[in-house]
């Protein structure tokens, strides 16, 4: 694997300005090339525990659709990558595009932010700003091509993290629903673990979906 392959080169106050502001930051770790954020307060209307899970049910028919058409861009790309090293520039911005929205609708309908997500694909690797959660991606370089070949082995052990990570996460949630209802206000604590199990999922996704080649961390940070 490309273990070398730097991150996305911008600064802290860069990653900071992704979001539209309004309350403390959290971004995962800059070292990876594909890292996350949100730039969101930790008060929340009390109505949003379940008010925003039921207004994203149109973003989830949505990206039920982009996911099937992403599936397919990652199929044919995995046979490309094979044979040529390297990820066509359509077929990541596309599918890094998917993700970015699927990013955005998954911290709100979680109730971690107020904001609305816009309909649509926001492609390309770059974030292009005006959204609360951001994700910015390295372009991939040259993949191992062993690495693609044995990709879905290479991903028996993240699944494995994943059962522990989603236990946990579910308790999490759950008790911040309460939390959140109560007081209208995420604990620190417990906002910093649920987006940072999130952060995890956005890795590995994007990892498995071949927008990068360094293996993702078992981290939460």
């Amino acid at each position: 694997m490309n273990a070398s392959m730097p991150g996305p080169e911008w600064s802290a106050g860069e990653r900071a300005g992704f979001g539209s502001g309004g309350g403390p930051g959290l971004a995962s770790n800059p070292s990876y090339p594909v890292t996350a954020g949100l730039d969101a307060p930790l008060g929340v209307a009390r109505w949003r525990v379940i008010g925003n899970p039921i207004m994203a049910i149109p973003h989830f028919i949505v990206l039920y659709v982009l996911n099937v058409v992403a599936q397919v861009v990652v199929l044919l790309a995995w046979f490309v990558v094979l044979f040529t090293g390297r990820l066509p520039e359509g077929m990541g911005t596309f599918v890094a595009g998917v993700h970015r929205y699927q990013w955005r609708v998954t911290t709100f309908a979680w109730f971690l932010r107020e904001s609305y997500p816009a309909f649509g694909v926001p492609s390309g690797y770059a974030e292009p700003g005006g959204d609360q959660a951001w994700l910015q991606i390295a372009p991939p370089g040259k993949f191992s091509r062993l690495a693609v070949l044995f990709r879905f082995i290479l991903a028996i052990p993240q699944a494995l993290f994943a059962i522990v990570l989603v236990i946990g996460l579910y308790v999490a949630v759950i008790v911040a629903f309460f939390a959140v209802l109560v007081t209208g206000r995420w604990p620190e604590g417990l906002r910093r673990f649920v987006v940072g199990v999130l952060f995890w999922g956005v890795r590995y996704n994007a990892w498995y979906s071949l927008l990068c080649d360094v293996y993702p961390p078992f981290a939460i940070s």
